[in-house]
């Protein structure tokens, strides 16, 4: 019981710092930009986009998604005994460390991050490739037709979570992923509440703006 224990206080510790690796804010001081002080401030892929061009913001997404990923590689390693265990517990923990950052702490004094949706999309190519393929079409053709990249990310994780839950409930999921699934949409939901706000109001800005 101890080394599982054990076991998992790794798992959260490792996760969570391999989250917190802050690529926006490396990626755009290359550049000689500080990611926390231009457009929304905030420390993702789309803001990334906007300050630096498309093809930055595509780079900090597979790098943030590729935080995730690890972080679950990792895992299953020191938890070879309980996948599913291991798996939601390194994808909870490695988006909570993006999100909030205990490095860009350092940097900038206060617990801050991304958004969470390119490192929790990076988790869920693992967990369930066929729900990534179904939701990136639907995500895709909402950034096509309405260039709101926020709008696409809530509707595919809105997606993503009711099909997770229909397949745990059908038993062809473990139940590790009923609590990942509501964790990262509650997540998803708190880090987006700025731009549901600015959706409803009609002044979320789309993609191609400048920063």
């Amino acid at each position: 019981m101890q080394g599982e224990v054990t076991h998992v206080i790794e798992v959260v510790l490792i996760s969570y710092l391999l989250g917190a690796v802050p690529t926006a804010y490396l990626i755009a001081h290359l550049k000689g930009i500080n990611i926390f002080t231009v457009g929304s401030g905030n420390m993702g892929a789309t803001n990334v986009s906007r300050a630096l061009g498309f093809g930055w913001g595509i780079l900090v997404w597979l790098l943030d998604s590729m935080k995730g990923i690890v972080a679950i590689l990792i895992a299953r390693q020191i938890m070879q005994e309980n996948m599913a265990t291991a798996t939601a517990v390194a994808a909870i923990f490695a988006i909570i460390g993006h999100n909030w950052s205990i490095f860009a702490a350092f940097i900038t004094g206060k617990l801050r991050g991304g958004k969470g949706a390119s490192i929790a999309f990076g988790t869920l190519l693992i967990i369930a490739p066929h729900i990534v393929v179904g939701i990136s079409v639907v995500g895709g053709a909402i950034i096509a037709l309405t260039r709101y990249v926020s709008l696409a990310v809530l509707v595919m994780f809105t997606i993503s979570t009711v099909w997770m839950l229909i397949l745990v409930n059908q038993q062809l999921m473990a139940p590790e992923y009923r609590y990942y699934s509501l964790l990262v949409a509650a997540m998803i939901l708190y880090r987006f509440r700025e731009n549901i706000r600015h959706l409803l109001q009609g002044t979320e800005r789309r993609l191609g703006d400048r920063a």
